[in-house]
């Protein structure tokens, strides 16, 4: 699990980040391309 995870998972889930943030936290190696899939259930593209 990624240091990250967990903090870019709660935002996504309270509703502070959307697809785009969390797209650009896999861009930024925040996540990886897996937990981004976990997170949003979409792959990452």
């Amino acid at each position: 699990m990624s240091k990250n995870y967990e903090k870019v998972n709660y935002y996504f889930s309270m509703g502070l980040w959307d697809e785009t943030r969390v797209r650009n936290a896999v861009a930024k190696n925040w996540i990886t391309k897996e937990e981004f899939k976990t997170i949003t259930g979409k792959d990452y593209e």
